[in-house]
């Protein structure tokens, strides 16, 4: 894919390591000269110090080659001008971060894939991982509901219990549903005869009321 990044602040920058290593062709604009250089001498991409609310500097990007564009700065005056900017050159796919849950409706009206408030997102993994040590991973589905990764414990009320026995006897909590099972090499969409072994990667649907009694019922951990 041909990609056009904004931004090479913290966001940016981990944004700009992965594309690139994944065999991207990537274009970076960057307003800040010393942010600028850092990219350019760490990474194979292209990267203009420049001000990618400028037409000019969007040209300079190739921008009607791009694939997507995706914005990572911390204004969203900012972002919101570069995703104008973009539709104008017809790129399709469309990204950015947005802060202020306010301009959401902006983004959203010019068809902008979002990633909202990124630093609430950190800093809700960072509190899930010190209050649920055994969750290896969860994503936040919205305000009531995520999806939560983590191993089965040898001790764990639902080690070695058949799902549709967990479900009908409560161990399984309401409000929680088991959608992957890992175990080894093999991924498979568990079913009611499905018997849950220690060891077992599980991803979970639950809500925020079950989350605490659903990690404990998998994990052994209050």
């Amino acid at each position: 894919m041909y990609i056009v990044i904004v931004g090479a602040g913290s966001i940016g920058s981990n944004l700009i390591e992965r594309a690139v290593s994944d065999g991207n062709d990537v274009v970076v604009i960057e307003n800040d000269e010393e942010r600028a250089s850092a990219v350019a001498s760490e990474y194979d991409c292209l990267v203009l110090n420049a001000d990618a609310t400028k037409n000019g500097t969007l040209r300079d990007a190739d921008i009607n080659r791009a694939d997507a564009v995706i914005t990572t700065t911390n204004v969203d005056a900012v972002n919101i001008m570069v995703m104008l900017l973009a539709q104008e050159h017809d790129v399709t796919n469309l990204v950015s971060v947005v802060h202020d849950p306010e301009n959401l409706p902006v983004f959203e009206k010019i068809g902008v894939t979002l990633i909202e408030n990124p630093q609430r997102l950190i800093a809700d993994y960072l509190y899930h991982s010190v209050r649920y040590p055994g969750v290896s991973d969860f994503i936040e589905l919205d305000d009531n509901t995520e999806l939560v990764e983590l191993t089965v414990a040898e001790d764990a009320p639902m080690s070695g219990q058949l799902l549709e026995v967990a479900t009908e006897s409560g161990a399984l909590p309401d409000g929680c549903l088991v959608v992957a099972l890992k175990r080894g090499e093999e991924i498979r969409a568990p079913r009611g005869n499905t018997t849950i072994r220690a060891g077992d990667q599980i991803t979970l649907f639950t809500d925020d009321v079950s989350l605490a009694d659903a990690v404990a019922a998998f994990t052994g951990e209050y």
